[in-house]
């Protein structure tokens, strides 16, 4: 559904479903192609039908718009190469469109401005976006669609008029399992720290599934159970996710305020009462965690101020603790705002990866994740929306289920520092784990769940 199709409608209706079900039945009904579903707090966007496609990889970006196909060898910057191609989708497009881009960036983006690119092959993905023809925005009292034809109309009212129904069953995920020797890992990261190498570096760990996952029955069921900053739901190519955002990575809005949202320090949550207060108490007093939290925060604020007007860079809420899912963290806001001959894609190029998905010092503790751990793709890259107007938001991609065309998985990481154990950083990629891998849902035999 790339093609443009003419006469465009809108419509505005009261909503009768929730809207994470009115996303995930769009998602799953397959008519649509393409799609991205983003969470904001208190709406959510269905970008979906793509008027074209920008792909980047490690050798070239490229341009899919009525059919065509561009291709572009690029040098330089990932951040200059991706907003060219946008800009030339966008030209495409033309005034029907909304200009807004939805898609994904790759934890491997960050190898340029790292130094970090002997690590990557040849044809690594960076990051897919897309121009939506269709959009379908959700609120608790109201559905809008923009784009649609009047056909594509009467299909949306009829996925959103039934009633909810119950949530569907869950096929929960065994995550104790660790073949890549996570432990061991977390060792050599810790003496690699002892001889001064880095302060921090995050470590994950990838599981299998041994089933396909119906990605908007599991983001259905999953999205119940957490309480994230943001989430998403998208298939994009052949690559396709669902997950619930613990963290923004950076924020750029229409006045030019970049906000970034550093988590680091955790504990477990929803095992009652009490083992949460307890747990609560421990994570606030435990000095193994103020300092990784400390740290991550202390990046985080150089960051914005290399990208920011001087003195209005500040720390808001500095080590609230905020609750996601099944785990609860130490949190701070980071704000400032945009120095007049600055961009939003160098606010996101400064901020990017988040640092608490990477390490400290950024590019010491980039180099130690292409070497300690196998290649990440989504994980810990970002879900991003990108406004006609300049305004960018990306996501940190955690806490999520990813599936392509031949396998499944779920992913987590943990922070090392000089004071990590390798056991308990086991544990806390378990914590992080049962956010998502209790809420699985399987597909249907003979569907890919994509």
């Amino acid at each position: 559904m790339e093609d443009h199709v003419t006469a465009p409608e809108s419509l505005r209706l009261h909503t009768t479903l929730d809207p994470v079900t009115a996303v995930s039945r769009l998602a799953d009904s397959g008519r649509f192609g393409d799609h991205v579903v983003y969470e904001r707090p208190g709406t959510w966007v269905f970008a979906a039908a793509p008027l074209g496609h920008v792909e980047l990889d490690s050798d070239e970006a490229r341009v899919t718009a009525g059919g065509e196909l561009t291709r572009e060898r690029w040098t330089g910057r990932p951040v200059a190469a991706l907003e060219r191609a946008l800009d030339s989708l966008r030209a495409v497009c033309g005034a029907g469109a909304s200009g807004t881009a939805y898609g994904w960036i790759a934890f491997e983006f960050c190898a340029y401005p790292l130094g970090a690119q002997e690590y990557l092959h040849s044809g690594t993905r960076l990051a897919h976006l897309i121009i939506p023809r269709i959009e379908v925005t959700v609120t608790e009292s109201e559905t809008t669609v923009n784009g649609a034809t009047a056909a594509e109309i009467e299909t949306i009212v009829e996925l959103l008029t039934p009633p909810a129904g119950p949530l569907p069953p869950a096929h929960p995920a065994d995550i104790r399992a660790d073949p890549s020797d996570y432990r061991a890992r977390v060792a050599a990261a810790v003496g690699e720290i002892a001889s001064g190498r880095y302060q921090k570096v995050i470590l994950s760990r990838r599981v299998e599934l041994p089933f396909r996952v119906d990605l908007p029955a599991s983001y259905r069921l999953g999205r119940a159970h957490n309480t994230p900053a943001r989430s998403f739901l998208l298939r994009l190519g052949e690559l396709a996710a669902a997950g619930f955002s613990p963290e923004l990575v950076v924020s750029v809005d229409d006045e030019g305020v970049v906000t970034t949202e550093p988590l680091a320090g955790t504990r477990a949550l929803g095992r009652g009462a009490a083992t949460d207060l307890a747990a609560r108490h421990s994570l606030e007093s435990d000095p193994k965690e103020i300092v990784e939290h400390a740290v991550s925060v202390k990046t985080s604020f150089a960051e914005i101020v290399s990208i920011a007007e001087p003195g209005t860079t500040a720390v808001a809420d500095f080590m609230a603790v905020r609750e996601r899912g099944s785990v609860q963290h130490l949190a701070s806001t980071v704000r400032g705002r945009l120095a007049r001959h600055r961009t939003p894609w160098d606010a996101l190029e400064a901020l990017f990866p988040s640092v608490t998905a990477s390490g400290i010092p950024k590019r010491a503790g980039v180099d130690a994740v292409f070497r300690h751990d196998s290649p990440r793709g989504l994980y810990s890259g970002a879900v991003v929306m990108l406004s006609g107007s300049g305004a960018l938001e990306a996501t940190l991609v955690l806490r999520a289920v990813y599936q392509d065309r031949d396998t499944a998985w779920l992913r987590a990481g943990a922070g090392i520092i000089a004071a990590s154990g390798p056991e308990r950083e086991f544990e806390e990629t378990c914590e992080k784990l049962s956010s998502v891998a209790p809420y699985l849902v399987s597909a249907p035999r003979g569907r890919n769940g994509a």
